[in-house]
């Protein structure tokens, strides 16, 4: 058994133009360009699913992250309403899990959060790379500003909910001066969040030409510089990387920012596995 498991995603509205998801669009003959940004593919039945995983005697409660590839609180959520299904049928298993969204819908289900946080251990976490309004709006063009996630933040820690935030992507020569990596940690610490941990974009197969291509349309002058920087791949130089770690690191000190804190969850006993009745089932959220 691994140590968690991932929920698998569609694309996403959201259309930032470096998103490493990309490629997984692919995988379904689509196109990772336009079409992963318009062609939602929705898994109607996952809370179903999720159920019947987490009442299988094979199953042993192993942490399931939700977000790890795109977003689900986008804005297809919205009209299907999964997220409600999947929290209630975790809560009731007390079975961890964490998420990472973009999204202010996740206030929608703040009741299902807190409950299932009174049985198990609940990780929250929202993705806030920089908070430059220019920036955001041309490459992050589906999502909501930083502004309002960093709301969301506020309202989970409120609520007795300790928020972390991912500073991803650092954008190399666009988001990472030592002005803008300031402002961006200096609102996150206002937000209250538990802990900041930066992340320097990452470029492969999939969203590297797409980002390159946009790249070219809206700073030329920084092709050369990235075709530099990601000769080697798609991460950026370890001392590039290491660079912002400590910048970002120094200035959550400077702002009070610690470590997030771990609670002993509480939990449900689980019910005794009922008796085999034929052949193991295959499930599939596809």
């Amino acid at each position: 058994m691994s140590r968690g498991r991932s929920i698998p995603s569609s694309p996403c509205r959201y259309a930032c133009v470096y998103c490493f998801a990309r490629k997984t669009h692919s995988y379904l003959d689509l196109d990772t360009g336009l079409g992963f940004d318009s062609q939602i593919v929705v898994k109607v039945n996952a809370a179903e699913l999720l159920t019947r995983q987490l009442a299988s005697r094979r199953w042993q409660g192993a942490h399931i992250a939700m977000g790890t590839n795109v977003d689900c609180y986008q804005r297809a959520e919205g009209r299907y309403r999964l997220m409600p299904g999947i929290l209630t049928a975790l809560r009731d298993r007390a079975n961890p899990f964490s998420i990472l969204t973009k999204g202010t819908l996740i206030l929608r289900d703040l009741e299902l959060l807190t409950q299932a946080a009174e049985v198990t251990e609940v990780g929250v976490s929202v993705s806030v790379g920089f908070t430059d309004e220019e920036l955001w709006r041309t490459i992050e063009p589906g999502t909501p500003s930083p502004h309002r996630r960093l709301d969301v933040v506020r309202a989970l820690g409120e609520h007795g909910i300790g928020c972390g935030v991912l500073m991803a992507p650092v954008v190399p020569f666009l988001g990472d001066s030592p002005e803008q990596l300031r402002a961006t940690v200096r609102a996150i610490a206002e937000a209250g969040a538990v802990s900041v941990t930066p992340l320097v974009l990452h470029l492969r197969p999939g969203a590297r030409e797409w980002f390159m291509s946009w790249l070219a349309r809206h700073h030329p002058r920084l092709v050369g510089r990235y075709e530099r920087m990601y000769a080697d791949g798609a991460y950026a130089p370890t001392w590039y990387q290491r660079r912002i770690t400590r910048q970002v690191h120094e200035l959550a000190a400077e702002f009070g920012i610690g470590p997030a804190r771990r609670e002993t969850p509480r939990r449900l006993p689980r019910p005794a596995p009922a008796p085999p009745t034929g052949d193991p089932e295959q499930l599939t959220l596809l």
